[in-house]
């Protein structure tokens, strides 16, 4: 009986098998002998919401008058290219009649049910928001199982990822009674308490202690009360890259064969996790002997000095990989081949001999041709012109090939502001045939262009101030049709326009313009800028003489002040090719109408015309967020000492003919250095000093130019040409040098230090965010006698900076004073200051 059971199993398995994708109306089918069919007519059937059935035919595959072999390839083909749709649940073809060779076929199809709309329960607005986008579902999308656990998934990472470790989702489907085969999701999500790490216990390690291994896992971290920038929460994908550190800092030891055997977590309470890990640490190793093979443009001694490598030191795979092919912090191996035009260059470290705890290594090298560059491209620029980019590009064709050349193009195309620095790349396409190498610039534009819109305290009065800057304009297209999109740009210029106002009391206006590339052929910049105010007591000229409705006589009080400026710099080659000089020469001119409130004359005029002298070097790697490099710069303004050669006794004159024309030197120093901690922790530290001097004393020291510090260094408007330099934790000019009557007249002398831990929260350029804590010192005096550089005001706190390309840098900063202002400010109490492009630094 029971071979006859298992013969009827064999003789009726192929029709069982093809009966998975067919329904039950064969008619004249003998499937154990397949034979060849011309099909005469294809229906579908069971679709209730789809109008048109040809396009399931089309997508089938099958046709009217194909020839197909039943049973065969071509009916389970047809059922796997309508399943590929992922638009039904259940798909069968049958056979529904047979006449001679001809056969009729139909496709049934159960449809799956489409998306009307989904919803969360269990989360805020916020967490809301960010799983739709996370999800990505739109009304309309096929609603399968697959949809439903895919979308399960990604909400349970989600939250897992911050830390809600015991996340439940639960979709509850729902049909929409107003819509024809549409569904209704409901997430119901349950994410439970926040699970932290609480312990992390390492077992097997002696030769390093726990606190170092637990310091070289960046992201696991046991909770702590005092972590502010490290959460505690438990992510698998970091974990194991937290264990490779742990490895990473045993090889850096000598430990090469270091190992973690086991890893394992146990639950400590419902928001706690613990965390065993299991080391083998292995043996300790030393380097050997260091031979080197192949080599022929570089002696063995020369490598070796490069290389930094002693017999004896301690096996350290990171550095000795490092001085070979890429030394953050010096130079390397590869880098002594690449930068002299060796692009094809290799070398392989290969270990020879392993003696006890001592490992011999061989240098293989291969040296290859020296490679010349052929062509340079760059691509990626929707609004900067080729040639603007071209002109920054250290590659030039025809030169020999350096990769410290690609470097510092990508240096200097960052420092341009035009491109997402994250996102340049550099394709090199060797051509080993001819020697030659093909270099590709890759750049993606960002938003350049800024919009100012602050308010300033000035003088007693609120001011407010608009400007825009365009930092990549074209001006030679200005006149040209189809170039406004909004304006004409990509040429690398820069035009910006700024106007300040209080109403009848004050109005500003600011034009300025630069070209940085005068010529188009060597990095000469040229800039031109102007600018007038006007500052009145409030009354108009046509109330000036009248009388108000008490009986006062209105007079009308007013300067109006107009500069312009003209400046040429250019890039030198010496000391080295970092540095830049700019020559400025500026003219101010003050015309006073019974004006009383901020000089020793109320009517007259004064003129400044002085020239200015600026040396500057800047290596820092980014323009917003520099983690490395330093900004050093060296300012001296002139004017012409008149009372030398004028022949005027000014001991006898008064002050509206001693400043007619202003006499004065000026000296300002600032420097910065940047220094990467670790990761992208960053150490700042600045100093700046600055000077006014005099050339005759029956003049004495100009009343203009000088020098205002404290507060958020947003000068409202200022009519002396005065200098304000930001100092966090102090009110504005609260630092500034005093007369007897304790009224501030600027000083002469300043000094000012800062130091800044950085932090940064993004580094995306269209949102940059960091935080930062700073310490700082400064102080002015009135003259060079009472200076005193380390007699300082004192003051630390913390902050953070967002940088919006149409806004500039903006930060908000708490700062609390360690010292006394007598009579004008107490220590320790603490105060916001709100700043716009790094006017407090």
């Amino acid at each position: 009986m029971k071979r006859i059971f298992y013969l009827l199993i064999i003789i009726l398995l192929p029709s069982m098998l093809y009966a998975q994708g067919t329904k039950d109306k064969v008619i004249g089918i003998d499937y154990r002998n397949p034979r060849n069919y011309e099909i005469a007519g294809i229906t579908v059937s069971g679709v209730q919401y789809l109008q048109n059935s040809d396009i399931i035919i089309m997508l089938s595959g099958l046709s009217i008058g194909q020839k197909i072999k039943i049973p065969g390839d071509a009916i389970s083909g047809a059922i796997e290219k309508i399943f590929k749709q992922g638009m039904f649940e259940e798909v069968e073809i049958s056979v529904t009649a047979v006449q001679g060779d001809f056969v009729y076929l139909d496709i049934f199809l159960q449809e799956r049910p489409l998306l009307s709309k989904f919803s969360f329960t269990g989360v805020n607005r916020n967490e809301a928001d960010n799983l739709k986008e996370k999800l990505g579902l739109v009304r309309g999308d096929v609603v399968s199982t697959n949809t439903i656990l895919n979308s399960k998934r990604i909400i349970r990472s989600h939250f897992v990822n911050k830390g809600f470790w015991n996340t439940k989702v639960e979709v509850v489907q729902r049909v929409d009674s107003t819509q024809g085969n549409q569904v209704i999701l409901d997430f119901q999500i349950d994410k439970g308490k926040k699970v932290k790490i609480g312990e992390i216990n390492i077992e097997g390690n002696s030769a390093v202690e726990d606190p170092k291994i637990l310091r070289s896992m960046k992201e696991t971290k046991k909770k702590k009360i005092y972590r502010l920038f490290k959460s505690s929460r438990y992510i698998g994908t970091e974990f194991e890259k937290d264990k490779q550190s742990v490895i990473s800092m045993y090889n850096e030891m000598g430990y090469r064969d270091a190992a973690i055997i086991s890893d394992s977590m146990y639950t400590i309470d419902e928001k706690s996790i613990g965390l065993n890990i299991k080391v083998d640490e292995g043996s300790k190793y030393y380097f050997g002997d260091i031979t080197w093979v192949g080599n022929t443009k570089y002696s063995d001694k020369e490598l070796g000095e490069i290389l930094g490598i002693q017999k004896g030191d301690v096996y350290n795979q990171r550095l000795l990989e490092s001085n070979l092919y890429m030394n953050m912090n010096g130079y390397d191996i590869t880098s002594l081949y690449m930068d002299d035009g060796y692009l094809f260059f290799s070398v392989i470290p290969v270990e020879l001999t392993v003696n006890n705890d001592t490992i011999d290594l061989e240098m293989q090298i291969y040296e290859g041709k020296q490679a010349t560059i052929n062509k340079v491209t760059v691509s990626g620029n929707t609004r900067t012109n080729d040639h603007v980019i071209m002109r920054e590009i250290r590659t030039k064709p025809g030169q020999l090939f350096r990769r410290s050349d690609i470097i510092r193009t990508q240096r200097e195309l960052a420092q341009m502001r035009y491109f997402n620095p994250e996102a340049l790349n550099v394709i090199p396409t060797p051509n080993p045939a001819d020697g030659t190498v093909d270099i590709e610039y890759v750049v993606e534009e960002t938003s350049t262009d800024q919009l100012e819109l602050s308010g300033g305290w000035g003088l007693g009065r609120l001011v407010g101030t608009l400007g825009v800057s365009f930092n990549n304009f074209s001006i030679r297209n200005i006149f040209k049709k189809g170039t406004w999109r909004p304006l004409p740009t990509g040429d690398g210029q820069k035009l910006s326009l700024r106007a300040q106002s209080n109403g009848l009391y004050y109005q500003s206006y600011n034009i300025a313009f630069t070209e940085p590339w005068l010529g188009g052929k060597k990095p000469n910049a040229f800039s031109v800028s102007a600018y007038h105010s006007v500052q009145t007591n409030g009354i108009t000229k046509k109330d000036d003489g009248t009388y108000n409705e008490y009986g006062t006589l209105l007079s009308r009080e007013e300067i109006k002040i107009t500069g312009v400026t003209v400046g040429l710099g250019r890039r030198l080659k010496w000391p080295d090719d970092f540095f830049m000089f700019y020559t400025t020469l500026s003219y101010q001119h003050y015309m006073l109408d019974d004006y009383y409130s901020a000089y020793s004359f109320t009517t007259g005029n004064s003129n400044n015309l002085n020239l200015g002298l600026t040396l500057t070097r800047n290596s820092i790697d980014a323009p917003i967020y520099p983690k490395t490099g330093s900004e050093i710069t060296l300012i001296a303004n002139f004017t012409p000492p008149y009372s030398l050669f004028n022949g005027k006794d000014y001991s006898v004159l008064g002050d509206d003919e001693k400043y007619k024309w202003l006499e004065y030197h000026k000296w300002k120093f600032n420097m910065a250095w940047y220094t990467k901690l670790t990761g992208d922790l960053v150490f700042m530290s600045r100093a700046k000093f600055g000077f006014l001097g005099l050339y005759n004393r029956d003049i004495g020291i100009s009343p203009f130019e000088r020098f205002y510090l404290g507060g958020d260094g947003l000068s409202g408007f200022a009519l002396d040409g005065r200098e304000i330099i930001g100092m966090r934790g102090y009110g504005n000019s609260v630092l500034t040098a005093r007369d007897a009557s304790n009224q501030t007249v600027g000083g002469t002398i300043y000094s000012k230090y800062t130091f800044e831990l950085r932090y940064p929260l993004s580094t995306n350029p269209m949102a940059t965010i960091y935080m930062l804590s700073f310490l700082e010192a400064g102080n002015t005096w009135g003259n060079f006698k009472e200076y005193e550089p380390f007699n300082v005001k004192r003051s630390a706190g913390l902050g953070v900076r967002i940088y919006l390309p149409m806004f500039g840098l903006l930060g908000l900063d708490y700062g609390i004073p360690f010292d006394a202002v007598p009579g004008i400010q107490e220590p320790f109490i603490g105060q916001f200051h709100f700043s716009i492009n790094s006017s407090i630094d």
